[in-house]
């Protein structure tokens, strides 16, 4: 082939490359000479400096001038005058606000990050600006703090409003913030609440429609604390600190919180699973929301402590319900089940005397089994055991006389094992362990009270009747856990009559405990070798 017709070949291929790389929008590589520098690639630790260095620079100093900024004109507008119109300074921070508004407008697309925090800096010298017209200054421009709360909450209003047309989280956290303040300033208990509502609704509402996580928590944080703000007697306002008695209602306010949040997170976007802020947010709310209750009614209203704290454990219960019924969570369930039980302990405690209100906690305990089978919750199961466990000490430890509400704990702790046996595939528990606790537990309780209420010389028989009773559970239910017991029983009775009740008893009735215990000793040893005979002639019969 001729160097004329290879030259040929290769024009033809280049062309047809060419009419590919047009036809698939391919750029060509860019052709490399000899006398061009290849571009060195800087080392990945100077490319983190250039980084940090741009950070700070770009972001920190902006945010930092724009706080100092604000910090500025706040003194500027707070700043005593003596010599000038006390409408002055009002009238120079809306001016100022006007023109931070303008500038984060005009540079809303090329300065985009110095635009949000202008905008934020307005809202707060707008919001200075309506202070100023009554605080501040020696004589305010307007005369009753209701028509300042009034400038103030409309101020509040338009912010939000700004905020959330500009789907701004940092905005709206902002005015909130400034609402929240504005309850403070007030001072007046029932617009404190009633704002705290809504404010919260509208971090609820914000959540549910553009999923702001973020300001609902933040929303959560404000709202308790500015209710234990007002509790403490509003410190803020220069008050004297200490616990405000009145008015009571305020603890309904409480729990209306917990509910308004609640339902937040219950219509959240249905896309949204339970993941770590989800749950986050039930914890701090179910938190939030018991512990300011507590804290409340133990500090100033001791009175009312059973009727607040029953009402506090319907309100947890019924959202633990609600939660497991509408999305079967298991931890927000569990997060305000437990909440529920232990306003539900406290109201009992504080509505029984002692030892009365330890009985009353031990049988909340079948409550607590019961709803947690339901939850499926192994968590609830565990923690109501140790709890059990700790009643049942500390009421062997307070209580100077055991009386037969002692067998209660027996009582409970059989319920309690059957009623798990009975569900144990909706629990899904796969070991014994938790059953056999409750059952080792009746085994202990019962036999101790009986110790203490029957009298000494009728110990012995009473024991014996708890074996009968465990034998006869065991032939009924068909386990054979209970004639173990039955069998440790009897076995704790001959060891209490041999070193015990020889020496304490009274003749007449030491012969007729021996007797007996000898004929209940035979006649268990006689069921045991029919049951033995039995067992064998079924194995020999399928062989």
């Amino acid at each position: 082939m001729s160097e004329k017709n290879q030259d040929a070949k290769i024009a033809q291929l280049e062309a047809r490359i060419a009419r590919l790389e047009a036809l698939l929008k391919v750029q060509p590589p860019p052709v490399m000479t000899g006398s061009e520098p290849v571009p060195d690639t800087p080392p990945s630790g100077t490319k983190k400096a250039e980084n940090l260095e741009f950070q700070i620079g770009q972001f920190w100093l902006a945010k930092t001038g724009i706080i100092i900024l604000t910090i500025g004109f706040a003194f500027l507008l707070t700043f005593p005058y003596q010599a000038i119109s006390p409408s002055l300074p009002s009238l120079i921070g809306l001016v100022l606000a006007v023109m931070l508004y303008g500038l984060s407008h005009l540079w809303r697309k090329s300065y985009v990050l110095i635009s949000g925090y202008l905008l934020g800096c307005a809202f707060l010298l707008l919001y200075f600006s309506a202070l100023r017209l009554y605080f501040f200054g020696e004589e305010p421009l307007i005369g009753t703090p209701a028509a300042e709360t009034m400038i103030l909450t409309v101020v509040v209003a338009f912010t939000l409003y700004i905020a959330i047309s500009k789907k701004s989280v940092f905005l709206s956290a902002i005015s909130l913030t400034l609402g929240f303040i504005t309850g403070l300033i007030n001072g007046q208990a029932y617009f404190i609440f009633i704002l705290n509502c809504f404010l919260s609704l509208a971090a609820v509402l914000l959540y549910i429609r553009l999923n702001w996580h973020s300001l609902l928590s933040y929303t959560i944080f404000l709202t308790y604390l500015c209710h234990i703000i007002w509790f403490l007697n509003n410190p803020v306002m220069g008050n004297r600190m200490a616990f405000v008695a009145s008015p009571e209602s305020n603890i309904l306010f409480i729990l209306v919180y917990v509910i308004i949040f609640a339902a937040g997170t219950l219509f959240r976007n249905g896309a949204i699973p339970e993941n770590n802020q989800v749950i986050a947010t039930g914890f701090f709310n179910a938190a939030g929301g018991f512990s300011l209750l507590l804290l409340v009614t133990l500090a100033k209203f001791q009175s009312v402590i059973f009727i607040y704290h029953l009402a506090g454990s319907v309100v947890f219960l019924s959202l633990s319900i609600w939660f497991w019924i509408k999305e079967e969570s298991k931890v927000s369930t569990f997060f305000y089940a437990i909440a529920g039980y232990s306003t539900l302990s406290i109201a009992l405690i504080a509505h029984f005397e002692n030892p009365d209100y330890f009985i009353m906690l031990s049988w909340q305990s079948i409550l607590v089994i019961s709803t947690a089978i339901w939850f499926r919750s192994k968590f609830i199961i565990v923690a109501n055991f140790i709890i059990f466990l700790v009643i049942f000490m500390v009421y062997l430890i307070l209580s100077r006389n055991v009386d037969a509400g002692g067998l209660s704990f027996g009582i409970i702790a059989l319920i309690s094992a059957r009623v798990m046996n009975w569900q144990k595939n909706r629990l899904d528990l796969k070991t014994e362990a938790m059953r056999n606790a409750y059952l080792a537990g009746a085994l202990i309780m019962f036999p101790y009270a009986l110790y203490h209420i029957v009298p000494e010389r009728y110990i012995s028989l009473s024991w014996i009747g708890i074996a009968l009773i465990y034998y006869l559970l065991g032939h009924v239910l068909k386990n054979v856990k209970y004639r173990w017991m039955a069998l440790i029983t009897l076995l704790g009775t001959v060891i209490y009559i041999l070193f015990i009740g020889t020496i304490r008893l009274e003749p007449g009735l030491r012969i007729l405990t021996f007797i007996l215990l000898g004929l209940v000793l035979l006649t268990t040893s006689f069921i045991y070798t029919r049951l033995r005979s039995k067992s064998s002639e079924k194995i020999e019969g399928k062989k």
